[in-house]
């Protein structure tokens, strides 16, 4: 059974919608007893971290997420589903993350428009990993997905990264270590080689 994660914010009935267009049946839930029984997890995102963090531990799933991940259970986070893997942000100080990654997201600074929002390509780091983790399978490189975010990962292990995005500087928009893979692009807006990313983790990860 494949649920995605709900805690009351974010896009989940467009990732769902999504879902089911490829012909997958998905759950939307916050019922522990539904987490624990998935066999995978989707976890999508827009939406402010600090309170995406607060609501899985009021809908008591916070740390039974954390657990459902050790246990090695497929994971695919989107957008603030990627964020929230890390320690902490730089959008609620002093509120921690689930700490899945090492890592702390921060706010794209400069002079630039904030949040970043619409078509960036997405560059493979290590061609070689990218043929192998099957994600990215069928996906050319430097190919253009849906982004809207003003903040951004930072994980400490670079080797988990899988590709990056250039806005102003180079960030992570793609990583993977394990059973987990996260993306800070939407899917569910980008069309044709969204539904191949969905595919992709419903079927091959």
């Amino acid at each position: 059974m494949i649920v995605i994660v709900d805690y009351g914010m974010g896009n989940l009935r467009s990732v769902q919608k999504a879902v089911e267009y490829l012909g997958v049946s998905v759950r939307l839930s916050d019922s522990p007893g539904m987490i624990q029984k998935a066999t995978k997890l989707i976890f999508p995102g827009v939406g402010h971290f600090g309170k995406a963090a607060q609501e899985l531990k009021k809908r008591k799933i916070f740390k039974l997420l954390q657990e459902r991940i050790y246990e090695g259970i497929p994971f695919f986070g989107i957008c603030l589903g990627m964020q929230l893997l890390l320690e902490e942000s730089e959008e609620a100080e002093g509120i921690k993350g689930l700490g899945i990654i090492k890592g702390r997201v921060r706010r794209f600074r400069g002079r630039l428009i904030v949040p970043h929002m619409g078509w960036n390509s997405v560059k493979f780091q290590n061609p070689k990993s990218k043929i192998k983790n099957n994600l990215f399978r069928g996906v050319r490189p430097n190919s253009y997905f849906y982004f809207a975010h003003s903040y951004y990962c930072v994980p400490r292990q670079r080797d988990v990264v899988l590709a990056t995005t250039h806005y102003s500087r180079e960030f992570v928009s793609a990583f993977h270590k394990k059973n987990i893979w996260a993306i800070q692009f939407h899917p569910e807006k980008s069309q044709n080689l969204g539904l191949r990313l969905l595919n992709n983790f419903l079927t091959l990860c």
